[in-house]
């Protein structure tokens, strides 16, 4: 496994750079590196969060959360990805996947199906299509993610057909997927996860945004039918505001062929505050409930009600160098934490992160 995909992608860039010449291709090399440093009062031996959180998901720690070199193939009519990463977002989040699959972090292929309009095939390992945060932390508004994030899927596997209008306002796509943020196939579930995505940015002040996951994260044997929606909106409301307003909710069987549900649910509100060119602040409310352990077993009657709040200070000091503070907080209705052992209610963190791409 280790011998392919460092050959796969050896062999991609140099494909790539041999076509350049007569096909006229775009090749783009990139990076991106995220280190990590969180404080949790708390001390935890393991230096592991709560098991609700699966980025920048280490404490007491000098880390690397996430990592990626990345080659990216364009020509008018076909496009291709690949990128092999590393860091504890990795370990967390593909900690199902076989090997050195744990290392992919895109590895996809698209080919535009008609020539007078922005239609799309792609295919591969590619990113969610759900969500207004994706693992790399400069591009998202606060230092680590909401939770709304964290407990849906930063990737996909599977086959999209995707359409742009002409004047870049609407964006649908549709998805066949192997399954709720999965790379290899679950062992005995041969059901094929559906999705879809529509995205309105009438204007570049405001974008609304409609994603769908249907599919099973279970055996066939324990087949439980999941069916998730995420709805969000990005409004700029002048220069130096912006708001973002989300909000997801899921419904699972309880029981294979049953007619009984479990919910949970997200909202969450992030303001973002530009103090000059490189000073930005965010604040970032949310709330997080999955009262019959659908997708987090606590182990406690109530389940999981959580609130969430967090304000970070960024200082970009240069046009690819970010420097980041955050303190966050949760506090749940039950006592769901261990402070120093005793139980409680409530958790909190203070971390702080540099990140630089090129």
């Amino acid at each position: 496994m280790k011998f392919s995909i460092l050959t796969f992608f050896i062999c991609f860039s140099t494909i790539v750079l041999a076509q350049t010449d007569t096909t006229k291709a775009k090749i783009t090399l990139s990076g991106y590196a995220e280190v990590y440093y969180s404080y949790d009062p708390t001390n935890p031996s393991n230096h592991q969060k709560s098991g609700f959180v699966f980025s920048h998901n280490r404490s007491n720690e000098v880390n690397l959360n996430l990592g990626f070199i990345k080659a990216n193939y364009q020509t008018k009519t076909v496009r291709a990805n690949m990128a092999l990463m590393a860091g504890t977002y990795a370990n967390a989040n593909l900690a199902n996947e076989p090997g050195l699959l744990k290392a992919v972090y895109e590895a996809n292929v698209g080919l535009k199906l008609s020539k007078k309009h922005n239609f799309w095939l792609d295919a591969g390992i590619m990113p969610s299509h759900i969500g207004f945060e994706s693992a790399i932390g400069k591009d998202c508004w606060n230092l680590t993610r909401s939770m709304l994030a964290d407990n849906s899927p930063y990737f996909e596997t599977g086959v999209k057909i995707g359409f742009s209008s002409k004047n870049e306002k609407w964006y649908l796509s549709g998805l066949v997927l192997n399954g709720w943020q999965r790379i290899q196939r679950q062992d005995g579930n041969n059901a094929l996860a559906l999705g879809h995505q529509i995205t309105f940015k009438p204007s570049a002040l405001l974008t609304l945004n409609s994603s769908s996951f249907v599919g099973a994260d279970s055996p066939d044997s324990l087949r439980c039918m999941r069916y998730f929606h995420n709805l969000y909106g990005q409004f700029q409301l002048s220069k130096k505001i912006g708001l973002i307003a989300g909000f997801d909710i899921g419904i699972q069987q309880l029981q294979k062929h049953s007619k009984t549900y479990g919910t949970w649910f997200s909202p969450v509100v992030i303001g973002k505050f530009a103090l000059s060119s490189k000073s930005i602040i965010a604040i970032r409310g949310e709330l997080y409930s999955d009262k019959d352990q659908i997708y987090f077993i606590t182990g406690l009657s109530s389940g999981l009600n959580l609130a969430g709040y967090s304000i970070n200070y960024d200082f970009n000091y240069s046009e690819n160098v970010v420097w980041r503070i955050e303190a966050k907080g949760y506090s749940n209705k039950t006592a769901l934490f261990n402070l120093v052992n005793h139980p409680s209610k409530n958790q909190f963190y203070i971390t702080t992160a540099l990140a630089i791409s090129f």
